[in-house]
């Protein structure tokens, strides 16, 4: 979706598009030049590093220390942390109820001595969210982030966080396979992020989402690649209709 979105606002500028690998611990050093240790919700400076590239669209979600290093375009994407299990878990989904913060506590009390796949220096971070609080077995996890459902289908642990956009992929690639528990973090978003002194890009782009969602292109994509996400958070996608 990403790849696409970034494709037509190359054309909106009259540019090139050029897609730059990168991977979760390289990725804010390949934007900014610094090499950072997030802390908390404070960063570390770590050191100098070549940029690589103009923006970061992949599915980057807004946190409060990426926020310190890299400034935010509108959201363009909807998420949240969710607890994912194989489907012959054990482990039952909560009843929602109407208070979020109440959800998340359903969720936490049945982590206890369960083994939950995490990814550090991502939005998976279990440090983020207290994990090790809840007593469950955390295993923090050495693949990539598309291979941590598989890896719970495969038996390497009874569940996994997944935010939205990888939990829904998951659903529809392995029907059946797995099932939803509860949610692990509030309503998160997820945006494009600049350098902080890249002003211009970053209100560029902004011109080209409302553009976008106003013509009905970004509607057209999110439906491509994320059809069911309407479903899940139709006020987040009312607001840009």
């Amino acid at each position: 979706m990403d790849v696409e979105l970034m494709r037509n606002f190359a054309g909106y500028l009259g540019v090139r598009y050029q897609y730059v690998e990168t991977d979760w611990d390289t990725v804010i050093a390949d934007l900014t030049g610094n090499k950072v240790k997030a802390v908390g919700d404070s960063v570390e400076i770590l050191g100098e590093s070549p940029m690589r590239g103009d923006l970061v669209a992949n599915g980057f979600t807004i946190l409060p220390w990426r926020k310190k290093v890299v400034d935010f375009s509108r959201p363009t994407f909807p998420s949240q942390i969710w607890l994912v299990a194989r489907a012959d878990s054990s482990l039952k989904p909560i009843k929602p109820t109407n208070r979020i913060t109440r959800d998340i506590e359903q969720t936490r009390a049945l982590l206890k001595n369960r083994k939950v796949l995490a990814l550090k220096k991502t939005c998976l971070d279990p440090d983020l969210y207290n994990l090790s609080e809840t007593g469950a077995n955390v295993t923090c996890f050495t693949g990539k982030l598309n291979e941590l459902a598989p890896a719970v289908i495969k038996g390497e642990a009874e569940a996994t966080i997944l935010d939205v956009p990888d939990a829904l992929i998951a659903l529809e690639k392995w029907p059946g396979k797995l099932k939803i528990i509860g949610p692990i973090s509030p309503r998160q978003e997820m945006a494009v992020a600049f350098p902080k002194e890249s002003v211009h890009l970053r209100e560029a782009f902004n011109r080209f989402l409302l553009q976008s969602q106003k013509d009905g292109t970004y509607e057209r994509i999110v439906r491509k690649y994320y059809p069911t996400a309407f479903a899940f958070f139709p006020e987040f996608f009312k607001k840009r209709q």
